[in-house]
């Protein structure tokens, strides 16, 4: 697990797993982010202290320039059965923290880690609180390649580089139509041939709200768009104009109240994309009418990355086990859309289907079903690997 001290520019890694990613600084070189990390991890005040003159670390918070040039993770595709991705992070709080600011700069949603941290404020985080950043993930059961968005983690992974193809367009459907999800038995590892991906992207999004379901399906990336211009649909006008009194036919792109953000990535799912936003922290919660929302870092970074006929498909996976090495987890999320009646006896048929039902403390996996921290959790009997709690 590693361990990030605002009140020094150094990470120090307590290593109980195994380091599993790579950094990359996105349009600046190592030193300049070096120093710009500086000086958002460190504000040196000086007091005087009986003639002594003393600094003290004080956290200040992060501006939009420093979130738009905070790193970006790679992970190295894992080898073998393994499907965790990442290590976790501990962060101590500071005073002016919100869940909201911590969570863009690291990748993660302030939903993210209340569920991670026993549901701790979003907007008012006790200072001082050492806490878990969840970066490490159990990668879906889906083939890899291309996109692939869980919706019950509000989580999208990129597999780079990915193969492209033609693009068929889908047939037009309602809005917020949701499938039952299709899984694929068996470990997805050979579905990567040679010269396929090597490392896998994730970013957190946000998704339809409850009446705006984001649907499951599969879909091909079919276009690019910077500074969308947005074509309001009728229903959602009519919709803001019963709710504000007013309302815009057209949103051009380079109006800062556009929702769809500076970056577009269009799908050949009918009325559905990937797109930035004007609300950043809106990332982690189901408030759209159904697109695919990322934080405007990400979203420019995925822009540039993917290519037109990337396929991709929209899964709904609230539970998901995984290995690394010879131990076994789960992750578990809410079920957002109330797919399942429960989701204990949907984890214990997961369990079943994967075949590792004989290999799971079922009091554990309970436990983890019951807490929903969103985080990969040891399942097997006895302890966790290097003390793991």
């Amino acid at each position: 697990m590693r361990r990030y001290d605002p009140g020094s520019w150094r990470r120090s890694v307590e290593p109980k797993r195994a380091p599993s990613f790579a950094l990359v600084y996105p349009n600046v070189d190592s030193w300049e982010f070096m120093k710009r990390f500086i000086d958002i991890a460190i504000r040196i005040v000086p007091i005087l202290m009986l003639a002594a003159l003393v600094a003290i670390p004080v956290h200040a918070g992060w501006t939009e320039d420093e979130f738009e040039h905070r790193p970006l993770f790679a992970y190295p595709l894992p080898h073998n059965k393994d499907d965790v991705i990442g290590n976790l992070i501990t962060y101590q709080l500071q005073k002016g923290d919100t869940l909201l600011d911590v969570g863009r700069w690291f990748g993660v949603t302030a939903k993210e880690i209340s569920n991670a941290n026993g549901g701790i404020d979003w907007w008012s985080p006790p200072a001082g609180k050492q806490i878990i950043l969840p970066d490490e993930h159990i990668l879906p059961n889906t083939p890899h390649v291309g996109i692939v968005l869980n919706i019950p983690e509000m989580r999208l992974y990129y597999y780079f580089p990915s193969p492209t193809g033609p693009i068929h367009h889908k047939g037009k459907e309602g809005k917020g139509k949701v499938t039952p999800a299709k899984f694929v038995s068996g470990k997805k590892h050979s579905h990567v041939m040679a010269g396929g991906p090597s490392v896998v992207y994730t970013f957190p999004v946000g998704l339809g709200r409850f009446d705006w379901k984001t649907p499951i399906g599969d879909f091909t990336v079919r276009g690019k768009t910077k500074n969308p211009t947005w074509v309001v649909p009728k229903d959602i006008y009519d919709e803001h104009l019963e709710r504000d009194g007013e309302a815009e036919h057209v949103v051009y792109g380079d109006d800062p109240d556009n929702p769809l953000g500076h970056y577009r990535i269009e799908l050949t799912l009918p009325q559905y994309a990937l797109h930035g936003t004007n609300v950043p922290w809106g990332v982690g919660m189901t408030v759209s009418h159904g697109c695919i929302r990322l934080y405007p870092e990400d979203i420019e970074r995925l822009f540039n990355k993917v290519k037109v006929g990337t396929p991709g498909m929209f899964v709904y996976q609230p539970v998901k086990f995984g290995w690394r090495g010879d131990a076994l987890y789960v992750e578990v999320h809410d079920d957002v859309y109330g797919m399942y009646a429960g989701l204990w006896a949907y984890a214990q048929k997961e369990a079943d289907r994967l075949g590792v039902q004989d290999q799971v403390d079922m009091q554990k996996l309970e436990k983890a079903v019951e807490q929903k921290t969103g985080v990969p959790t040891y399942i097997m009997p006895g302890p966790a690997p290097g003390g793991e709690s």
